[in-house]
């Protein structure tokens, strides 16, 4: 395959990059880079529903919203990097508030839904890791 074609792709490989892209960066900007920019702040207000601490609860959920937002748009370990995003939406959605109307929860449903379209579809074509074995 030339240049010219491999540019072209499929429309699935130009949707499946745009839904990366698109998805890991409006999670990063609304949730991750806040938490990292206002590291001591977010301290105080970290939910730990699991008796964590809020330096380890505070850090995986950094490492969830902002280091695999960062693999899934690069397309490295793309499926790897959606559990811990899926993990984090979970506990929020049916531990931290699970009283929150289908409205209220609305951007976690909408997130949890792009996200899992990421693991069961994989990066595309248009990815780092694509040429790795379980991408």
């Amino acid at each position: 395959m030339n240049n010219a074609t491999a540019l072209q792709g499929h429309p699935q490989d130009w949707a499946l990059l745009f839904l990366r892209v698109t998805g890991s960066m409006l999670l990063l900007v609304v949730h991750g880079l806040p938490k990292v920019l206002n590291f001591q702040a977010e301290l105080g207000l970290i939910e730990d529903p699991f008796g964590l601490g809020p330096y380890l609860t505070l850090g995986l959920a950094i490492f969830a919203e902002v280091l695999c937002p960062l693999l899934i748009i690069a397309g490295a370990f793309t499926r790897l990097a959606t559990l811990p995003i899926l993990a984090v939406l979970v506990v929020s959605l049916a531990v931290v508030h699970p009283e929150w109307s289908l409205g209220e929860g609305q951007f976690a449903w909408l997130l949890a839904i792009i996200f899992t379209t990421l693991l069961v579809a994989g990066p595309g074509t248009f990815a780092l890791g694509k040429r790795l074995p379980w991408q």
